[in-house]
């Protein structure tokens, strides 16, 4: 399994770019599932992680779960009676 790495910011940087991220229990709420099937998805490739090299946490970026959110949303359309 291959994770990429996020790059090495200093200062303001680092704080704007942890924002974007959420950790995976923070990720796995945002998007109604476990941590498991998180990880798994991640780990399939179904899903982009990257891993913070500060502590090793698995971090995903916001843009890329709403994006899985959009992509599997359907419209929801009324039955006439």
């Amino acid at each position: 399994m291959r994770f990429n790495r996020l790059p090495r910011p200093t200062g303001k940087q680092m704080t704007e770019k942890l924002s974007e991220y959420l950790k995976t229990a923070e990720a796995a709420e945002f998007l109604g599932v476990s941590q498991n099937t998180l990880r798994t998805w991640a780990k399939h490739g179904k899903i982009p992680v990257q891993i913070n090299p500060m502590n090793n946490y698995r971090l995903f970026r916001r843009k890329d779960l709403q994006k899985l959110l959009d992509s599997v949303a359907k419209p929801v359309s009324r039955r006439s009676k």
